[in-house]
């Protein structure tokens, strides 16, 4: 069956040609130009995929990205952001919002496909790691990678792909480093075309949402981060 794709754009050009592009790579296109009319198909439909604007008349791209990771039932959902916007600082506000990717216009429609079947990738792709149930912190974490669940003290703790797959990675060795190349190179293998400070970005959410084991996830200055319990 054919994967959904939605994307909310107001210029009609690119929603005409990003249609026609990905109907032939074999997807199907729900198209968009106003946020209203977007939020409603939302409450109605589950794209396997959200391609969002940045710009958009009346409101935010990023407001609507925020909007949507906020609501359990949408925040696994993977968003790629497309912005006109080439600073590097409105790059990270879009992955702050929990957008997985991002495309800068203007952009080439191969360059899209292979950025969508990349998120799409890393979505299935199981770990190549251990698949049972992990307790770690004295059982007060918990991660069950079968069904990309985390809970802490048995509270489910919502987290977005790339968090879920950075702790998996972090807590398959504990208290060994991982470089950020490594890190990037777990989230997307070859096809990673992001800047390291992403994933500076995912640890720091990845943090706030661990609320007291965020102690567990450790900088190294310079060169990474790793996963390792203390006496707290």
């Amino acid at each position: 069956m054919a994967r959904t794709i939605a994307i909310l754009d107001d210029e009609e050009d690119i929603l005409k040609l990003v249609q026609t592009h990905l109907v032939k790579a074999g997807f199907r296109l729900d198209a968009f130009s106003r946020p209203e009319a977007f939020l409603k198909y939302l409450e109605r439909q589950r794209p396997d995929l959200i391609l969002l604007d940045l710009m958009l008349p009346g409101t935010d791209g990023l407001e609507i990205c925020r909007y949507l990771k906020s609501r359990p039932e949408k925040s696994d959902i993977p968003i790629i952001m497309l912005t006109a916007r080439s600073q590097e600082a409105d790059r990270v506000a879009g992955l702050e919002m929990g957008a997985d990717d991002y495309v800068t216009k203007p952009f080439s429609l191969r360059e899209l496909e292979a950025r969508i079947k990349a998120v799409l990738r890393r979505q299935e792709k199981p770990a190549a790691m251990d698949q049972g149930e992990k307790k770690l912190a004295g059982g007060k974490l918990i991660i069950n990678p079968e069904k990309h669940e985390v809970r802490i003290k048995d509270q489910p703790v919502d987290l977005s792909l790339s968090e879920f797959r950075i702790l998996e990675l972090l807590t398959s060795r504990p208290g060994r480093v991982f470089t950020r190349d490594q890190i990037l190179d777990h989230l997307w293998g070859q096809e990673k075309v992001v800047i390291p400070r992403t994933v500076d970005v995912h640890i720091r959410h990845l943090r706030e949402k661990l609320g007291p084991l965020a102690a567990f996830i450790q900088s190294i200055r310079g060169v990474g981060y790793k996963y390792e319990e203390n006496d707290r």
